[in-house]
């Protein structure tokens, strides 16, 4: 991921882009919790059309995020967790940005008198 000019590329962008919706992101918990799965079996998780579902697994392969293997006439899907470190490290000046506030908070905490001296 580029961190210095402020622009991801056009594949970051279709990772955040894919992250960004809710269904998409429970897929991703799917297929990591339970592994490879047909669009079916993914399917049933939701109260959606088939077509629609298939529209969000196109997204998550777009950004490879999913892979797909046709078996037969099924499809199986895949996490393709890779792009997931590039977030990850896209995220990390972030959490230490909130981690070295909330210290900072603890110590002003610290520093400060309890209520309930009598």
């Amino acid at each position: 991921m580029s961190t210095g000019t402020g622009t991801g590329t056009a594949a970051e962008d279709r990772v955040f882009a894919a992250l960004a919706n809710a269904t998409r992101r429970e897929v991703l918990r799917l297929l990591r919790e339970r592994g490879p799965q047909p669009v079916q079996a993914l399917a049933d998780h939701f109260d959606m059309r088939r077509p629609s579902l298939s529209e969000h697994l196109k997204v998550l392969r777009e950004a490879g995020l999913v892979s797909e293997q046709r078996s037969g006439r099924r499809r199986i899907y895949r996490l393709e967790a890779a792009p997931l470190a590039e977030v990850q490290d896209w995220l990390h000046p972030y959490e230490r940005f909130w981690r070295d506030q909330l210290k900072g908070l603890g110590d002003l905490l610290d520093r400060l008198p309890d209520d309930d001296q009598s």
